[in-house]
Parts: C-alpha cells; sequence; structure tokens
C-alpha cells in the first residue's frame, strides 16, 4: 500500500517527538537542579565573604589559638595574612624549613576553625545599589528558580503521557526505512499509518505539542535571563526572593532567628500547628508563618511585632486558615485613615470577600455581612453602631492599632470588648504597646486571656525581667526588625545642616522674640519667597540627585503651609499632598499613582496622617522637614520606606538649620532615642514617655530666645509668658 508521507517525513516526526519527550524529562527533574545552583551561588557568596576576611587577618593571630607554632617562620616564608595560608596546600606549608608536618596541619586546622566560624556569622543583604558578582549571581539563580517553576509543573504534568508517544514511536518506526516499509506486513503498514496520524496530531495540538515546545522555550529563555533583567525582578518582587532564599539556604539571610522569643515548651507546641493556606494570595516568611501558628494555636493573643513586619498579612492569612477550617464570619477593627488599605489588601493578598461596614451604609453592610459572611472592616467610631443578636458568634476579631482601646473608661473601648465576646479568635495588633505605661498593656491582656493579666499584675516593677516576658509569652508576642529583617538594605541617616540666609533669620528670630513658637519651628520655610528658603534649596538639590539615581522621594512635615511650600518648591513632579482631610480611599490613589510614577517623583505628606498605615516601598528617599517631638514619630515615617519588600538602600534626610531651635530639639531628640533605643525591647521603657513634654520643649525656646537677645543685645527683661 502506498503511504501518505515519506520515509523523510516519518523520521522527522519520530525525532520531534522523541526530542520532546526527552526533554519533557529533563525538565521535570529541573527543580532539584536549580535549588542546587542557589545553594551553590550561596556558598559562593560566601567563600568570598570569607576570603575577605581572612585577607585582613594577619597571621599572628593564629598564634592567639596555637601558641607553639612559629609565626615568624611563616611571615618570613611570605605568609602575611590569614588569607595567605588558606591558599596553601598542606604540602606546601610543611615544606617550609623550621615547620613539622604536625604543626602545618594545626595551622591549617586553626584557619579552617576561623573560616567556619567567619562563615556562619556572614549573613547575606541583598540591594539593588550594591551589586557584586556574588550577589548577581545568587539573584540570577533564584529568578531562574522561581520563574521556571510553574513551566517545570507544565512539563511534568505532559510527561505522563510519554508512554503514549513512545508507543506510537514504535509503531511508526516501519515507516522510517525504505527497506523496513517494503517487507512490513500490511497489518504493520496499517498501524504504522495510523500512529503517523496520531502523532503529528498529538505534536501540532495545543494540548501537548505545541503547549510542550512554548513551555520548553519559555525554560530556555529564562535560563538566558541577563544580569539587568534579574535585578529589575528583584527590584520589583524583593520579597518573593528572600522567601526562596529561606526555604532553599536556611540561615544565609540570618532571619533563623525568626521564631525565637518563646519559652521552648510553648515554642514545641506552636511549630506544628497546622495552616491552611488555600485561598491565600502571597507567599509567608518563614517568620510570618510562626505568627499564624502562635495566633492560631493561642486563640485570644497580642501581636506586637515592629511595624514593617506585615502584621496585616499575619491576620489575613490567619483568617484564611480558619476559613479552611470551617469559619465563615471574621471582622476587622481599625482607625478609619487606614480602612480603605485593609479592605485593599484583604482582596489583595486573599480571597476572602471582603464588606466595608462605614459610612450611611453601614447598616445594610452589617446585615449583609451576619447573612452572607466574609469579613467585615469597620472604624472604631462605626464599631458603636456594630450590634450583633447575643447568640451570633464569629471566627475571628482582628483589632488593629489595639492601642486604641488602652483606655477601659472610653466608649469605643466598651463596644470593642463586647464584640470580642462574639468572636472565637481575637487578635489584637500593634507595634507600640511597649511605648506606653505597662499597666496599659496589661490591660489589653486583660481583655484577651484574663488570667494571665491577673497573675502579672503584682510584677509590673519587674517589666524587664524574662520572668515577665515568660509569663505574658502566651498572649503576647513581638519580634524585632532587626531580628528576622535582616536582609533589609543598608539605612543611611544624614542630618542636612542649612545655613540661614539674612532674610530668613531676621523672620526666625523675630518669631522666636515674638514667642510665636509654632512659626518658628517652620524655620526657613516660612518665607515668601520660597527661592530664598535654604531647606528648599536643598530640598531641591536632594530631589535632582535622587532622580538621577533612579529613586523616588517622599517629603514629610508636620506643617501644612511646609507642604505648600514644598510643593510650590517643586511643582509637577509632585503627588497630590495627604494630610489628615485626606480619604483612606484618595490617599489610596495618591499613593497608586505615586507607585507607577517616574524617577524624580515625589509623595509630600503630613507627617501624622502620612506616617502610619501606609506601605510606600517605591521610594527610598525620605526627606523630614523638620525635627519632631517624639522620635517614633520620625521612626514611624522612615518605615514607611524602610520596611519588608525594599530593595533599595534607604536614604533618610532631615533637614535642619544651624543656629536655631531646630539644633536644640534635635539634640533632646537623640537623648530621648538614645533611651528608647537601649530600652525599646523591655517593658520598664513603658513607664517613660518619649514624646518631648510642655515644660521640656518651652525651656529650649526661653534658651534660644536668651541666646538672640544676647546676639542682638537685647538688655531688657520681658515678662514669661509661656
Amino acid at each position: 500500500m502506498a503511504k501518505k508521507f515519506s520515509s523523510s517525513d516519518a523520521k522527522k516526526l519520530i525525532t520531534r517527538s522523541a526530542r520532546i519527550t526527552r526533554s519533557l524529562s529533563q525538565a521535570g527533574r529541573l527543580t532539584a537542579i536549580l535549588k542546587s545552583r542557589i545553594r551553590h551561588a550561596a556558598d559562593l557568596f560566601l567563600d568570598c565573604e570569607v576570603y575577605k576576611v581572612l585577607q585582613s587577618v594577619p597571621v599572628d593571630e593564629i598564634s592567639r589559638t596555637k601558641k607553639m607554632i612559629r609565626i615568624k617562620t611563616l611571615i618570613d616564608s611570605g605568609y602575611a595574612t590569614m588569607s595567605d595560608v588558606a591558599r596553601a596546600s598542606l604540602d606546601e606549608l610543611i615544606d617550609i624549613q623550621g615547620i613539622s608536618s604536625e604543626g602545618a596541619q594545626s595551622i591549617k586546622e586553626v584557619v579552617r576553625d576561623f573560616s567556619d566560624k567567619i562563615r556562619s556569622e556572614t549573613k547575606l543583604r541583598l540591594s539593588y545599589d550594591k551589586r557584586t558578582l556574588e550577589t548577581t549571581r545568587i539573584v540570577q539563580s533564584v529568578y531562574i528558580y522561581s520563574h521556571s517553576l510553574t513551566y517545570i509543573k507544565l512539563c511534568r504534568s505532559l510527561a505522563r503521557r510519554s508512554g503514549e508517544v513512545e508507543l506510537l514511536i514504535d509503531k511508526l518506526q516501519p515507516s522510517a526505512g525504505i527497506f523496513k516499509w517494503m517487507f512490513a506486513s500490511r497489518q504493520v503498514k496499517d498501524e504504522a499509518s495510523q500512529a503517523y496520524e496520531q502523532l503529528l496530531a498529538l505534536m501540532e495540538s495545543e494540548a501537548y505539542g505545541k503547549i510542550a515546545d512554548s513551555a520548553l522555550t519559555a525554560l530556555d529563555e529564562i535560563e538566558r535571563i541577563s544580569a539587568d533583567a534579574a535585578w529589575k525582578d528583584f527590584l520589583n518582587n524583593s520579597i518573593s526572593y528572600f522567601t526562596v532564599l529561606e526555604e532553599t539556604v536556611p540561615g544565609l539571610l540570618g532571619s533563623d532567628r525568626a521564631v525565637g522569643g518563646l519559652p521552648l515548651e510553648l515554642a514545641n507546641d506552636i511549630k506544628d500547628h497546622p495552616i491552611i493556606k488555600d485561598g491565600l494570595k502571597c507567599t509567608l516568611r518563614r517568620y510570618q508563618e510562626w505568627g499564624v501558628k502562635y495566633i492560631l494555636h493561642q486563640k485570644r493573643v497580642l501581636l506586637g511585632d515592629e511595624m514593617g513586619l506585615g502584621k496585616t498579612v499575619q491576620a489575613i492569612a490567619s483568617m484564611v486558615s480558619l476559613r479552611g477550617s470551617g469559619s465563615t464570619h471574621f471582622a476587622v477593627i481599625c482607625p478609619a485613615s487606614v480602612l480603605t488599605n485593609w479592605c485593599r489588601e484583604i482582596v489583595r493578598h486573599s480571597s476572602l470577600s471582603v464588606i466595608k461596614v462605614h459610612g450611611d451604609s453601614k447598616a445594610s453592610a452589617l446585615k449583609t455581612w451576619i447573612k452572607e459572611g466574609g469579613v467585615a472592616v469597620t472604624t472604631y467610631e462605626t464599631a458603636t453602631h456594630f450590634k450583633l443578636p447575643k447568640s451570633f458568634k464569629f471566627g475571628m476579631l482582628i483589632v488593629d492599632e489595639a492601642h486604641y482601646i488602652k483606655n477601659p473608661e472610653a466608649k469605643r473601648t466598651m463596644e470593642t470588648v463586647e464584640l470580642c465576646s462574639h468572636a472565637d479568635n481575637v487578635l489584637f495588633m500593634t507595634g507600640t504597646a511597649l511605648e506606653n505605661n505597662v499597666y496599659e498593656m496589661i490591660w489589653l491582656m486583660q481583655i484577651l486571656q484574663p488570667e494571665i493579666a491577673r497573675q502579672v499584675k503584682g510584677m509590673a516593677f519587674m517589666a524587664s525581667a524574662e520572668q515577665f516576658r515568660d509569663k505574658i509569652a502566651p498572649v503576647y508576642y513581638r519580634r524585632k526588625r532587626d531580628d528576622v529583617l535582616t536582609e533589609l538594605p543598608e539605612l543611611t541617616e544624614k542630618v542636612e545642616w542649612c545655613d540661614l540666609l539674612p532674610e530668613e533669620e531676621e523672620i526666625y528670630e523675630q518669631a522666636i522674640l515674638n514667642r510665636q513658637y509654632a512659626l518658628a519651628r517652620r524655620v526657613s520655610w516660612h518665607i515668601d519667597d520660597i527661592s530664598r528658603s535654604s531647606k528648599a534649596i536643598r530640598l531641591k538639590e536632594l530631589v535632582k540627585k535622587a532622580e538621577d539615581d533612579g529613586r523616588k522621594i517622599i517629603v514629610f512635615s508636620f506643617f501644612l503651609d511646609t507642604l505648600d511650600k514644598v510643593v510650590s518648591c517643586l511643582g509637577d513632579r509632585c503627588m497630590p499632598i495627604i494630610n489628615g482631610s485626606v480619604t483612606p480611599q484618595r490617599r489610596q490613589e495618591i499613593i497608586d499613582k505615586f507607585d507607577s510614577a517616574e524617577a524624580g517623583s515625589v509623595l509630600v505628606a503630613q507627617i501624622q496622617a502620612g506616617g502610619t498605615g501606609l506601605n510606600i516601598q517605591s521610594a527610598s528617599v525620605v526627606v523630614i522637614c523638620e525635627p519632631q517631638f517624639k522620635p517614633s514619630t520620625e521612626n514611624q515615617a522612615i518605615s514607611r520606606a524602610y520596611r519588608m519588600g525594599q530593595a533599595r538602600n534607604v536614604l533618610v534626610y532631615r533637614l535642619l538649620c544651624d543656629d536655631t531651635i531646630d539644633e536644640k530639639i534635635t539634640q533632646l531628640l537623640a537623648d530621648k532615642q538614645n533611651i528608647f533605643d537601649a530600652f525599646a525591647d523591655k517593658s520598664s521603657l513603658a513607664q517613660q514617655s518619649l514624646e518631648l513634654d510642655a515644660t521640656s520643649v518651652n525651656a529650649l525656646f526661653k534658651e534660644e530666645e536668651d541666646r538672640i537677645k544676647l546676639k542682638r543685645g537685647i538688655t531688657d527683661d520681658i515678662e514669661d509668658n509661656i
């Protein structure tokens, strides 16, 4: 019988089919190979870092461990640093006159131990601004691994049809040779012809051949990713890179302490608690996963993680897991300023439905939530209208910024406590509980787990002691950013001292003498011609420098008229101002626009309104126009940009004028900050206020007034009317 295809056609089809089958099989095994590449890249990075340290360590350090080693003999033979010894082979050391075989082995042992110690203490900090050959290799290997996973999974699925393809190839083989075909039986020829048609259809189908070619081509393209393209992806998706590294090379980022801080018995109970992730649209960092386990296992807790660690994501993941185990209703109480942000984050990170219970439609929205379930998001003010039937129970209540209910007598506190009684699980969230009085923290615990609160009430005086922290561990959990986000890029803070121009100086000094202290705090900005403002001049220079470096900028000030002057100074590159009167929805629209804006764009925000509840990792330059009265105010503002997900070094500039109240406030602020840094995670600090009180502030202004009077030769006494 005559063939409808040639032997050449058969050979080409067999070759193509065999290639695809073989390639799919190889691609299916890529996961382990790509992971090993990441580990190899990490090893090369560590080797390089160890070698750098060894180069700086003189060889005579060996004698600190092995007193009998002849260091002078090593030095005379040209071995100046430990790196020289590390590179040398054992035989080369033995060949040195005066060093025995045992001595050479001891030398190598010391250097090896020293190297191992350096290696164990070396941590990776990836930064877009500090790319090296070694870190680039890591970023590329993580990119290839993470972007290949989808195609690898597809290839594995397609490879399951390899038996079918191989059977068709075997049946088609006789048609690939002229003589084989000539002497083949009719049955063999019929089977071959059918096999050709079936195999050709399979290779040309969207369900196998074409999609296989597409997947294999994609894997090849991913493999050839350039360094610049990989770093650009890191810039936009750094969290996914760190997650892969945590899973693949544990300890490389130094975040292996993420599960610390809990008593061993409690930690052992929590570690195996299951998390149901079906419906979660984000990847949890290891410390976040541990936090979710803590929340779910303990049921009624206060999560006090520092800002920027993703408390919101942990809360969302907890709700998702509870839904997976049968819960249907959840509620979030938060400040009005972050209401819209909560709704957006829930939709972004999960498949949970969201109902905003706020505004004129709050009553109907509440009814819908009770009937249909999902996550009801409301504010502290609206929570007073959040009335539920006595028998109504729901899965979890989340109370954001829980320090808002620190006053037991406040109406919103009582309403929140009432809602807690309807929830099977309760999560309080705050990053500031320890800044306040320790008794306020105990009050929050009283709502959650009264028995623990009762046990520690008499221990408040020893709140910084380990016994106290162990007692409250079942209800209060706090991680510091330095402990779990060790991969964060560098934070550089710099004071930009500006010299007042004569016109500015006159306005400032007159404000001090007239005791217009709010005006005096706006030193340099309170000038009609903004082009004559020394701070504005420096700000324009900083913005231009940031633009040239491909960065975006956030500018903070306490004063609305200062923000107006900033916009006047910088022009169209500024987003609309974010202040306390901007609705949460409009504020999010401004941030979204800023996120997609080009380098050199500026987000201008009042520090009270823009310093909390926002995630603005797209900016890597922060400018603060004047010193604040509380260290945490500036820290919170900086944390809008310097948080998880930031891939660039963050530059913070404080605009200050020399010989003004700026200098005095900054010095007193620094003193307060030093106290905070020393005791921030010890509850004894909770009995101190970090805010500069009126007496301290007035004393600063009086001191400045006396300086200006002395400078101007004013001797008459003016009655103090502060």
